[in-house]
Protein backbone atom coordinates (compact mmCIF):
# COMPACT_ATOMS: atom_id res chain seq x y z
CA UNK A 1 0.00 0.00 0.00
CA UNK A 2 2.81 2.51 0.60
CA UNK A 3 4.01 1.84 -2.51
CA UNK A 4 0.88 2.72 -4.47
CA UNK A 5 0.68 5.62 -2.43
CA UNK A 6 4.34 6.83 -3.39
CA UNK A 7 3.28 6.23 -7.12
CA UNK A 8 -0.20 7.91 -6.65
CA UNK A 9 1.92 10.95 -5.66
CA UNK A 10 4.07 11.38 -8.07
CA UNK A 11 1.45 11.23 -10.71
CA UNK A 12 -0.14 13.57 -9.16
CA UNK A 13 3.09 16.28 -8.92
CA UNK A 14 3.61 15.31 -12.96
CA UNK A 15 0.06 16.19 -13.61
CA UNK A 16 0.18 19.07 -11.31
CA UNK A 17 3.44 20.17 -12.98
CA UNK A 18 2.02 20.87 -16.97
CA UNK A 19 -0.62 22.77 -15.07
CA UNK A 20 0.90 26.07 -15.59
CA UNK A 21 1.85 25.44 -18.99
CA UNK A 22 -1.62 24.26 -20.12
CA UNK A 23 -3.09 27.26 -18.54
CA UNK A 24 -0.46 29.43 -20.26
CA UNK A 25 -1.42 27.49 -24.19
CA UNK A 26 -5.59 28.30 -22.98
CA UNK A 27 -4.80 32.24 -22.55
CA UNK A 28 -2.91 32.72 -25.77
CA UNK A 29 -5.28 30.60 -27.42
CA UNK A 30 -8.11 32.99 -26.11
CA UNK A 31 -6.09 35.76 -27.03
CA UNK A 32 -5.99 35.23 -30.43
CA UNK A 33 -8.83 34.61 -30.87
CA UNK A 34 -10.16 37.39 -29.09
CA UNK A 35 -8.54 40.05 -30.35
CA UNK A 36 -6.72 43.02 -29.00
CA UNK A 37 -9.96 44.18 -27.49
CA UNK A 38 -10.43 41.36 -25.26
CA UNK A 39 -7.00 42.25 -22.66
CA UNK A 40 -6.42 39.01 -22.14
CA UNK A 41 -2.44 39.38 -21.77
CA UNK A 42 -2.11 39.63 -17.94
CA UNK A 43 -3.94 36.42 -17.51
CA UNK A 44 -0.91 34.81 -18.38
CA UNK A 45 0.48 35.44 -15.16
CA UNK A 46 -1.53 32.22 -13.94
CA UNK A 47 0.85 30.22 -15.25
CA UNK A 48 3.61 31.10 -12.58
CA UNK A 49 1.11 31.78 -10.17
CA UNK A 50 0.74 28.44 -10.31
CA UNK A 51 4.02 26.91 -10.48
CA UNK A 52 4.85 26.59 -7.05
CA UNK A 53 2.44 24.13 -6.39
CA UNK A 54 4.90 21.52 -8.10
CA UNK A 55 8.08 23.35 -9.52
CA UNK A 56 11.33 25.09 -7.23
CA UNK A 57 11.99 27.87 -8.02
CA UNK A 58 14.57 27.54 -10.74
CA UNK A 59 12.04 26.05 -13.07
CA UNK A 60 9.10 28.55 -11.90
CA UNK A 61 11.03 31.53 -12.87
CA UNK A 62 11.66 29.57 -16.02
CA UNK A 63 7.91 29.47 -16.50
CA UNK A 64 7.75 33.06 -15.65
CA UNK A 65 10.06 33.47 -18.36
CA UNK A 66 7.93 31.70 -20.83
CA UNK A 67 5.06 34.02 -19.75
CA UNK A 68 7.18 37.05 -20.87
CA UNK A 69 7.91 35.85 -23.70
CA UNK A 70 4.33 34.71 -25.04
CA UNK A 71 2.53 38.07 -24.01
CA UNK A 72 5.78 39.83 -25.85
CA UNK A 73 4.97 37.16 -29.22
CA UNK A 74 1.14 38.04 -28.80
CA UNK A 75 1.36 41.79 -28.39
CA UNK A 76 4.14 41.93 -31.35
CA UNK A 77 1.42 39.39 -33.49
CA UNK A 78 -1.66 41.85 -32.58
CA UNK A 79 0.31 45.29 -33.19
CA UNK A 80 0.26 46.25 -29.46
CA UNK A 81 3.82 45.54 -29.46
CA UNK A 82 5.66 48.37 -26.75
CA UNK A 83 1.90 50.01 -25.68
CA UNK A 84 1.00 50.79 -22.42
CA UNK A 85 -1.78 47.56 -22.40
CA UNK A 86 1.63 45.33 -23.33
CA UNK A 87 3.79 46.65 -20.56
CA UNK A 88 1.21 46.20 -17.76
CA UNK A 89 1.35 42.58 -18.88
CA UNK A 90 4.73 41.87 -18.80
CA UNK A 91 4.98 43.77 -15.70
CA UNK A 92 2.67 42.11 -14.07
CA UNK A 93 3.67 38.62 -14.89
CA UNK A 94 7.46 40.08 -13.87
CA UNK A 95 5.81 40.35 -10.17
CA UNK A 96 3.41 37.39 -9.93
CA UNK A 97 6.27 35.32 -10.58
CA UNK A 98 9.16 36.68 -7.98
CA UNK A 99 5.57 36.30 -5.94
CA UNK A 100 5.82 32.77 -7.10
CA UNK A 101 9.31 31.72 -6.92
CA UNK A 102 9.70 32.95 -2.90
CA UNK A 103 6.26 30.50 -2.52
CA UNK A 104 8.41 27.83 -4.57
CA UNK A 105 11.29 28.21 -2.04
CA UNK A 106 9.33 28.79 1.08
CA UNK A 107 7.49 24.82 0.16
CA UNK A 108 10.78 23.25 -0.60
CA UNK A 109 12.03 24.43 2.88
CA UNK A 110 8.59 22.69 4.21
CA UNK A 111 8.92 19.74 2.70
CA UNK A 112 12.74 19.32 3.86
CA UNK A 113 11.30 19.56 7.06
CA UNK A 114 8.73 17.23 6.88
CA UNK A 115 11.49 14.41 5.60
CA UNK A 116 13.00 15.14 8.45
CA UNK A 117 9.92 14.39 10.82
CA UNK A 118 9.09 11.71 9.09
CA UNK A 119 12.55 10.25 9.13
CA UNK A 120 13.05 11.03 13.37
CA UNK A 121 9.30 9.14 13.61
CA UNK A 122 10.45 5.78 11.29
CA UNK A 123 13.58 5.71 13.59
CA UNK A 124 10.93 5.89 16.81
CA UNK A 125 8.61 3.54 15.03
CA UNK A 126 11.43 1.22 14.64
CA UNK A 127 12.31 1.87 18.52
CA UNK A 128 9.06 2.03 19.93
CA UNK A 129 7.04 -0.60 17.91
CA UNK A 130 9.24 -3.52 17.39
CA UNK A 131 8.52 -6.09 14.74
CA UNK A 132 6.88 -9.23 15.85
CA UNK A 133 7.41 -12.79 14.99
CA UNK A 134 5.82 -14.04 12.01
CA UNK A 135 5.70 -17.48 13.50
CA UNK A 136 5.53 -18.92 17.39
CA UNK A 137 5.79 -22.82 17.33
CA UNK A 138 2.29 -23.35 15.59
CA UNK A 139 0.91 -20.02 15.59
CA UNK A 140 1.64 -17.47 12.23
CA UNK A 141 1.25 -14.18 13.07
CA UNK A 142 0.86 -10.99 10.58
CA UNK A 143 0.55 -7.40 11.58
CA UNK A 144 -0.32 -4.33 9.76
CA UNK A 145 -0.12 -0.56 11.40
CA UNK A 146 -1.32 2.18 9.67
CA UNK A 147 -0.88 6.19 11.12
CA UNK A 148 -3.12 8.67 10.07
CA UNK A 149 -0.93 11.49 10.90
CA UNK A 150 -0.04 13.90 8.25
CA UNK A 151 3.82 13.94 9.24
CA UNK A 152 4.86 10.76 11.11
CA UNK A 153 3.68 7.10 10.89
CA UNK A 154 3.47 6.43 14.46
CA UNK A 155 0.53 7.30 16.57
CA UNK A 156 -1.00 6.07 19.89
CA UNK A 157 -2.19 2.37 19.09
CA UNK A 158 0.31 -0.03 20.02
CA UNK A 159 0.88 -3.84 19.48
CA UNK A 160 3.42 -6.26 20.82
CA UNK A 161 4.10 -10.07 20.82
CA UNK A 162 6.27 -11.78 22.89
CA UNK A 163 6.99 -15.85 22.21
CA UNK A 164 7.93 -16.98 26.30
CA UNK A 165 8.03 -20.67 27.85
CA UNK A 166 5.95 -22.46 25.50
CA UNK A 167 2.91 -19.54 24.92
CA UNK A 168 3.31 -16.37 22.93
CA UNK A 169 1.96 -13.28 25.03
CA UNK A 170 0.56 -10.32 23.19
CA UNK A 171 -1.35 -6.94 23.46
CA UNK A 172 -3.08 -4.44 21.07
CA UNK A 173 -3.43 -1.15 22.60
CA UNK A 174 -5.37 2.59 21.29
CA UNK A 175 -3.73 5.78 23.78
CA UNK A 176 -6.96 8.19 24.36
CA UNK A 177 -6.05 11.84 21.87
CA UNK A 178 -3.13 11.93 19.43
CA UNK A 179 0.01 13.48 19.55
CA UNK A 180 3.46 13.34 21.31
CA UNK A 181 1.37 12.59 24.96
CA UNK A 182 0.03 9.90 23.29
CA UNK A 183 2.99 8.62 21.85
CA UNK A 184 4.59 9.09 25.21
CA UNK A 185 1.96 7.01 26.78
CA UNK A 186 2.07 4.46 24.48
CA UNK A 187 5.61 4.24 24.97
CA UNK A 188 5.00 3.53 28.84
CA UNK A 189 2.49 0.39 28.29
CA UNK A 190 4.76 -1.15 25.80
CA UNK A 191 7.83 -1.13 28.37
CA UNK A 192 5.86 -2.10 30.96
CA UNK A 193 4.39 -4.97 28.95
CA UNK A 194 7.64 -5.95 27.69
CA UNK A 195 9.15 -6.03 31.63
CA UNK A 196 5.60 -7.89 32.72
CA UNK A 197 4.93 -10.47 30.37
CA UNK A 198 8.28 -12.30 31.37
CA UNK A 199 7.27 -12.78 35.04
CA UNK A 200 4.29 -11.95 35.97
CA UNK A 201 1.73 -15.50 36.60
CA UNK A 202 -1.33 -13.87 34.72
CA UNK A 203 -2.91 -11.67 31.94
CA UNK A 204 -4.35 -9.60 35.16
CA UNK A 205 -1.20 -9.26 36.77
CA UNK A 206 0.63 -7.85 33.92
CA UNK A 207 -2.69 -6.01 33.29
CA UNK A 208 -1.55 -4.61 36.85
CA UNK A 209 1.98 -4.05 36.59
CA UNK A 210 1.02 -1.79 32.90
CA UNK A 211 -1.28 0.18 35.73
CA UNK A 212 1.45 1.11 38.17
CA UNK A 213 3.58 2.03 35.50
CA UNK A 214 0.69 4.54 34.28
CA UNK A 215 0.40 5.94 37.47
CA UNK A 216 4.02 6.19 38.22
CA UNK A 217 5.22 7.74 34.91
CA UNK A 218 2.36 9.08 33.19
CA UNK A 219 1.26 12.06 34.62
CA UNK A 220 -0.80 12.73 31.58
CA UNK A 221 -4.15 11.70 32.91
CA UNK A 222 -4.64 9.50 29.38
CA UNK A 223 -6.42 6.09 29.66
CA UNK A 224 -5.46 3.18 27.62
CA UNK A 225 -8.11 0.77 26.07
CA UNK A 226 -5.72 -2.81 25.36
CA UNK A 227 -6.41 -6.22 24.69
CA UNK A 228 -4.13 -8.81 26.39
CA UNK A 229 -4.02 -12.31 25.28
CA UNK A 230 -2.52 -15.77 25.94
CA UNK A 231 -2.12 -18.58 23.50
CA UNK A 232 -0.80 -21.94 24.09
CA UNK A 233 2.07 -22.51 21.03
CA UNK A 234 0.56 -26.41 21.66
CA UNK A 235 -3.29 -26.31 22.57
CA UNK A 236 -7.07 -25.61 22.08
CA UNK A 237 -7.52 -22.41 23.63
CA UNK A 238 -6.53 -18.76 23.70
CA UNK A 239 -6.97 -16.97 27.60
CA UNK A 240 -8.06 -12.85 26.68
CA UNK A 241 -8.19 -9.87 29.11
CA UNK A 242 -10.22 -6.89 27.77
CA UNK A 243 -9.69 -3.52 29.31
CA UNK A 244 -11.96 -1.86 27.62
CA UNK A 245 -11.13 -2.71 24.27
CA UNK A 246 -12.87 -3.85 20.93
CA UNK A 247 -13.83 -7.46 21.21
CA UNK A 248 -11.41 -9.43 18.84
CA UNK A 249 -12.83 -11.37 15.94
CA UNK A 250 -12.42 -15.22 16.49
CA UNK A 251 -13.05 -17.52 13.91
CA UNK A 252 -13.14 -21.39 15.33
CA UNK A 253 -14.60 -24.24 14.44
CA UNK A 254 -16.25 -22.79 11.17
CA UNK A 255 -18.28 -19.91 13.62
CA UNK A 256 -17.31 -16.21 13.26
CA UNK A 257 -17.96 -14.12 16.46
CA UNK A 258 -16.63 -11.49 18.58
CA UNK A 259 -14.82 -12.96 21.45
CA UNK A 260 -16.40 -10.42 23.78
CA UNK A 261 -15.43 -10.52 27.61
CA UNK A 262 -18.24 -11.94 30.68
CA UNK A 263 -17.86 -8.89 32.39
CA UNK A 264 -17.07 -5.60 31.33
CA UNK A 265 -13.66 -3.99 32.51
CA UNK A 266 -12.27 -0.62 32.77
CA UNK A 267 -9.61 0.91 30.38
CA UNK A 268 -5.78 1.22 32.15
CA UNK A 269 -4.86 4.20 33.84
CA UNK A 270 -8.97 4.31 34.51
CA UNK A 271 -8.65 1.26 38.10
CA UNK A 272 -9.42 3.69 40.78
CA UNK A 273 -12.45 3.63 39.44
CA UNK A 274 -12.95 0.52 39.98
CA UNK A 275 -9.97 -1.50 42.50
CA UNK A 276 -11.76 -4.92 41.52
CA UNK A 277 -9.32 -7.36 40.12
CA UNK A 278 -9.69 -7.92 36.31
CA UNK A 279 -10.82 -11.45 34.78
CA UNK A 280 -9.65 -13.28 32.03
CA UNK A 281 -11.79 -15.39 29.95
CA UNK A 282 -10.98 -18.12 27.68
CA UNK A 283 -12.03 -18.99 24.15
CA UNK A 284 -11.62 -22.11 21.63
CA UNK A 285 -8.71 -21.56 19.24
CA UNK A 286 -7.41 -25.17 17.92
CA UNK A 287 -6.02 -26.04 14.63
CA UNK A 288 -6.73 -24.09 11.95
CA UNK A 289 -8.60 -21.09 14.08
CA UNK A 290 -7.89 -17.64 13.43
CA UNK A 291 -7.98 -14.45 15.58
CA UNK A 292 -8.52 -10.76 14.65
CA UNK A 293 -6.99 -8.40 16.76
CA UNK A 294 -7.38 -4.53 15.59
CA UNK A 295 -8.13 -0.49 17.46
CA UNK A 296 -11.06 1.28 16.41
CA UNK A 297 -9.71 3.12 13.84
CA UNK A 298 -10.60 -0.12 11.56
CA UNK A 299 -14.15 -0.88 13.72
CA UNK A 300 -15.07 2.68 13.55
CA UNK A 301 -13.56 3.78 9.89
CA UNK A 302 -17.09 5.25 8.59
CA UNK A 303 -18.02 5.28 4.81
CA UNK A 304 -19.92 8.23 3.23
CA UNK A 305 -23.18 7.60 4.33
CA UNK A 306 -21.51 7.32 8.18
CA UNK A 307 -21.98 3.52 8.50
CA UNK A 308 -19.14 1.78 10.63
CA UNK A 309 -16.81 -1.24 9.09
CA UNK A 310 -18.81 -4.17 9.93
CA UNK A 311 -15.79 -5.91 11.18
CA UNK A 312 -17.87 -9.32 11.95
CA UNK A 313 -18.72 -9.62 8.22
CA UNK A 314 -15.20 -9.73 7.57
CA UNK A 315 -14.42 -13.64 8.02
CA UNK A 316 -14.48 -14.36 4.29
CA UNK A 317 -11.44 -11.61 3.95
CA UNK A 318 -9.02 -13.62 6.79
CA UNK A 319 -8.89 -16.82 5.25
CA UNK A 320 -6.20 -18.43 3.25
CA UNK A 321 -2.63 -20.00 4.01
CA UNK A 322 -0.61 -16.69 4.04
CA UNK A 323 -1.76 -14.12 7.23
CA UNK A 324 -0.09 -11.26 5.71
CA UNK A 325 -2.05 -11.51 2.55
CA UNK A 326 -5.34 -11.79 4.64
CA UNK A 327 -4.51 -8.33 6.18
CA UNK A 328 -3.99 -6.55 2.70
CA UNK A 329 -7.14 -7.91 1.45
CA UNK A 330 -9.05 -6.75 5.13
CA UNK A 331 -6.58 -3.03 4.94
CA UNK A 332 -8.35 -3.08 1.34
CA UNK A 333 -11.55 -3.10 1.94
CA UNK A 334 -11.75 -1.41 4.87
CA UNK A 335 -10.04 1.58 2.67
CA UNK A 336 -12.63 0.65 -0.07
CA UNK A 337 -14.91 1.50 2.28
CA UNK A 338 -13.64 4.84 3.71
CA UNK A 339 -13.23 5.93 0.23
CA UNK A 340 -9.68 5.27 -0.13
CA UNK A 341 -8.23 6.95 3.66
CA UNK A 342 -8.37 6.60 6.86
CA UNK A 343 -9.24 9.00 9.39
CA UNK A 344 -7.70 7.60 12.41
CA UNK A 345 -4.64 5.50 13.60
CA UNK A 346 -5.29 1.78 12.98
CA UNK A 347 -3.27 -1.44 13.93
CA UNK A 348 -4.40 -5.43 13.22
CA UNK A 349 -2.59 -8.28 14.27
CA UNK A 350 -4.23 -11.90 12.91
CA UNK A 351 -3.00 -15.11 14.72
CA UNK A 352 -3.64 -18.37 13.05
CA UNK A 353 -2.73 -21.92 14.70
CA UNK A 354 -1.68 -23.80 11.67
CA UNK A 355 -4.09 -26.62 10.92
CA UNK A 356 -2.39 -30.12 11.85
CA UNK A 357 -1.27 -31.27 8.57
CA UNK A 358 0.59 -27.85 7.71
CA UNK A 359 4.03 -27.67 7.53
CA UNK A 360 5.76 -24.86 9.36
CA UNK A 361 7.78 -22.08 7.82
CA UNK A 362 10.82 -20.88 9.33
CA UNK A 363 10.54 -19.97 13.17
CA UNK A 364 10.37 -16.74 14.67
CA UNK A 365 11.39 -14.90 11.36
CA UNK A 366 10.75 -11.08 11.81
CA UNK A 367 7.71 -9.26 9.82
CA UNK A 368 9.63 -7.57 6.58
Amino acid sequence: MRRQDVTARLSANSLAALVPFFVMTVVACADLLAGTQAGLLSLLSLGPALAPVALGPARTVLTGGVAIILSMTLATYNGIGFTMHAVVACATIAGVTVAAVIASAARQRKERELVDVRAVADVAQRVLLHQVPREVGQLQIAMRYISAAAAARIGGDLYDVVARAGTARLIVADVQGKGLAAVQTAAVVLAAFREAVYDEPDLAAIAAHIERSLDHQASNGRFVTAIIAEIAQEGAEIRLLNCGHPAPLLLSGGRTQLAEPLEASLPLGLSHLDPAVRKEHTAPFGPGDRILFYTDGISEARDKSGAFYPVDRCDALLGGPDPRAALDRLYDDVLRHVGGHLQDDSAALLVMRRAALQAPLSLQAPLS
